[in-house]
C-alpha cells in the first residue's frame, strides 16, 4: 500500500475525514475511493459515499477478498445511520466471516458492533445478546472498545440493568478518552444523558411524577402490582400478564390503576375504553362483558370488584398499586419516539423497527404531519421523515424492550 493510501487511512481512524481526502480526493484506484467513501460518510454525505464504497467493491480484484468485505461493512455502517432497516444482513454476516477468517479483528469487531446495533433498533434484545456473549474487546483500539461497550450499555439499559449500564459507560468513556476523538467522545457523552433522562412517568394515588432509569428498575423489583402501559402489560415481581393484544381490556386496567385504591364510575370507563360520550345500556352490558374478561386475565394478579358506581382494582397479594406510564401521553408514541433520535427514516424502516404494517405507520406518520409534529423531505421511495427531539420523550435506546421477565 502506497504512502498516500496510509495516511489517508490512519487519519480516517483519527477522525479526520478532511485529512483523508486532501490525499486521496483526486484518485479513481479501488483503496483511494474506498477511503474517499469512508471521508464522504463521515462528513455525513452517505449517498457519495455510498456509491464510491460500491464502485470501490467492485474495482477490488477476486484476490481482494478483505479489501470488499471492509466496503461490504461500511456500506453495512451506511444503512445502518441512514436507517435502512431492509439492508441485506446475511452481506454483513459473510463479510464478517471473511474478516475473521483472515485476521482482521478490527473490522470484524465492527461488523458486529453494527449488527447488535441494528438488533437494538428492531428491540431483538435476545440476539443482540448473543451476539455479544463471550466477546473479549481488550485487545481491540481504544475507538473500537468504546463501540462495543456502548453496544452493552444499549442492551443494559433495554433490560433496565442500570448498574451494567453505567458501568458499560463508565469503560466507553475511558476508551474514548484514549482515542481522543471528538466524535466518540460526543456519542458518549450523548449515550450518558439518557441515565439522566426521565424514561417514564409513575401514576398512583391521584399523584405523577416522573422516572429514571434506576427508578423504573427499582419499581419493579419492589412487588408493587404494576399496570405497564409502556409495555401493555400488568406485573408483580417476576409474574407478567400480557394485554398487548387485547386494547380495551388493557383501557379498562390503566383507568383502574390510574384511579386505585378509589374506584372508577362506568361513564369513565366507558370512555376510556369505548370511546363513548355516554354510557347508554349497550354500552354498559359491553363493559360488563369486557369487566369480566379483565377479570379472569388478572386473576392471579388482583380483582376487579363491582361497586355502587363502578368498578375498582383490588391486589391480591401486593400492597401498593401504580401505573407505569410513557414520559409524554401521544397517540402515535412510538413512532415519535424513534423519529426524536434526531435521524431521517422512511416509513419502511419505521414499520420493521415497530414490528406494525407499513400502511399503519404511513397514516400515523401522515397524522403527525398534519399536527406539525413531523415532516419529511423527498418524494416516493425516497421520502424520510424526521422530527427534531421532542421535549420529555426518551430517546431509541429507552424505548420499551422486553425485559427477562417478559
Amino acid at each position: 500500500m502506497d504512502s498516500l493510501i496510509t495516511a489517508a487511512a490512519r487519519a480516517l481512524a483519527a477522525g479526520d475525514p478532511l485529512g483523508a481526502l486532501k490525499r486521496v480526493a483526486l484518485r479513481d484506484d479501488a483503496p483511494a475511493l474506498a477511503l474517499r467513501g469512508i471521508a464522504m460518510a463521515q462528513l455525513g454525505d452517505l449517498v457519495r459515499a455510498k456509491a464510491l464504497l460500491k464502485s470501490a467493491a467492485r474495482a477490488f480484484g477476486p484476490k481482494e477478498a478483505v479489501a470488499r468485505a471492509r466496503c461490504v461493512v461500511a456500506e453495512a455502517e451506511i444503512a445502518l445511520v441512514s436507517r435502512d432497516l431492509g439492508w441485506p444482513t446475511k452481506a454483513l454476516d459473510a463479510a464478517r466471516a471473511t474478516l475473521e477468517k483472515h485476521g482482521d479483528r478490527i473490522n470484524a469487531a465492527h461488523s458486529r458492533n453494527l449488527e447488535v446495533r441494528r438488533l437494538l433498533l428492531v428491540g431483538r434484545l435476545d440476539e443482540a445478546e448473543r451476539t455479544l456473549a463471550g466477546f473479549d474487546p481488550a485487545p481491540l483500539p481504544p475507538a473500537s472498545r468504546v463501540a462495543h461497550e456502548l453496544a452493552v450499555a444499549g442492551v443494559a439499559m433495554r433490560r433496565l440493568q442500570t448498574k451494567a449500564a453505567r458501568a458499560a459507560l463508565a469503560r466507553a468513556e475511558h476508551a474514548a478518552g484514549h482515542a481522543d476523538i471528538p466524535a466518540l467522545t460526543a456519542e458518549v457523552e450523548s449515550a450518558s444523558l439518557v441515565m439522566n433522562t426521565p424514561a417514564a412517568r409513575l401514576i398512583a394515588r391521584g399523584e405523577e411524577r416522573p422516572l429514571l432509569l434506576e427508578e423504573i428498575e427499582a419499581l419493579l423489583a419492589s412487588g408493587t402490582l404494576i399496570v405497564d402501559a409502556c409495555r401493555n402489560v400488568v406485573r408483580v415481581a417476576g409474574t407478567v400478564v400480557s394485554l398487548a393484544t387485547r386494547p380495551v381490556l388493557f383501557a379498562l386496567a390503566r383507568a383502574l390503576g390510574e384511579a386505585w385504591p378509589a374506584d372508577v364510575p362506568r361513564s369513565t370507563l366507558v370512555a376510556r375504553a369505548f370511546g363513548g360520550k355516554h354510557a347508554d345500556e349497550s354500552h354498559r352490558a359491553r363493559l360488563r362483558v369486557e369487566v369480566g374478561r379483565l377479570r379472569m386475565e388478572l386473576r392471579s394478579l388482583a380483582d376487579v370488584s363491582a361497586t355502587k358506581r363502578g368498578f375498582a382494582l383490588k391486589p391480591r397479594c401486593a400492597h401498593d398499586l401504580a401505573v407505569l406510564a410513557p414520559p409524554v401521553d401521544e397517540r402515535h408514541a412510538a413512532v415519535l419516539a424513534f423519529l426524536a433520535d434526531g435521524e431521517s427514516w422512511s416509513s419502511s424502516a419505521l414499520a420493521i423497527a415497530l414490528g406494525a404494517s407499513p400502511r399503519t405507520v404511513q397514516r400515523a406518520l401522515e397524522q403527525l404531519a398534519a399536527a406539525g409534529k413531523v415532516q419529511f423531505y423527498g418524494r416516493g421511495r425516497a421520502r424520510r421523515w424526521m422530527t427534531p427531539p421532542v421535549l420529555g420523550f426518551p430517546t431509541i435506546l429507552l424505548l420499551p424492550g422486553p425485559l427477562s421477565g417478559d
